[in-house]
């Protein structure tokens, strides 16, 4: 997904006229599932009200999301936002990378920190200088932060009318597209493990747990498999040594 970002080379206007419309493509697409949310919330227990103040002022999906399904499955709050928190902990580490490819001022940074999600890491990263990255981030976060706060309010408004979400299929529509951008992006074999572990950890604890602690058991499958990954590491390393330990006395 990620190309070299060479800082030197001016964007030519093909070039910018494809990340305007990679940007805005993705941002609308994803930004107007903003509405299943604002549905979901209001459906779940949430104000209008409190729906919308989420994505205004946590705007990352899946972890709204996880929130107010925790929340309707009569989860526990805390709970709930610990499951929140450890899925938008993610950001942080995506916020880590941007900072050396968009290199925002401080003045700026607040509101960069702010737009730093899955989308427009992924808009970002696929530009081969920083003049296009800062573009697309630029372009991905305004156009997703519009649609997705209007598209909530949309919803929170109307969710009385269309009634159970479940029957429309609206609570999926925001993690399907989240799983739809993901899944490209799980290209080593220890990406897929991890996916596939944090799924079987997932379903497995779903039966057994309160609603919003599964998530959290989930988040071990990375930690898990990196363990797993270092020992297996380790061992190739200490197989070749220990086969040619015995002609270690043969050198003079």
């Amino acid at each position: 997904m990620e190309k070299s970002t060479d800082l030197s080379d001016p964007p030519t206007g093909d070039a910018r006229a494809a990340t305007l419309r990679d940007s805005l493509g993705v941002g609308l697409a994803v930004g107007l599932s903003g509405f299943a949310f604002g549905v979901t919330a209001v459906s779940g227990g949430l104000s209008a009200a409190q729906a919308c103040v989420l994505s205004l002022l946590v705007f990352t999906g899946a972890s709204q999301f996880a929130l107010v399904g925790a929340l309707a499955g009569g989860g526990n709050p805390y709970t709930a936002a610990a499951g929140a928190f450890f899925l938008g902990v993610r950001n942080s580490f995506y916020g880590l990378r941007l900072s050396s490819v968009l290199n925002p001022s401080r003045r700026t940074r607040p509101l960069v920190a702010h737009w730093v999600i899955d989308e427009t890491t992924a808009v970002t990263l696929a530009q081969p200088n920083r003049p296009l990255a800062r573009l697309g981030f630029a372009v991905s976060g305004t156009t997703l932060f519009v649609c997705w706060n209007l598209t909530t309010l949309l919803g929170a408004l109307g969710a009385g009318s269309i009634g159970d979400p479940n029957a429309w299929g609206l609570d999926a529509a925001s993690p399907a597209v989240f799983l739809a951008l993901l899944a490209p992006m799980l290209r080593s074999t220890a990406e897929r493990a991890t996916a596939v572990l944090a799924v079987l950890l997932g379903l497995a604890c779903l039966p057994l747990l309160p609603t919003g602690v599964p998530v959290l058991v989930a988040a071990l499958a990375a930690p898990l498999v990196l363990l797993f990954a270092g020992r297996r590491g380790r061992d190739t390393v200490a197989g070749p040594a220990d086969a040619g330990g015995s002609g270690e006395g043969m050198v003079p």
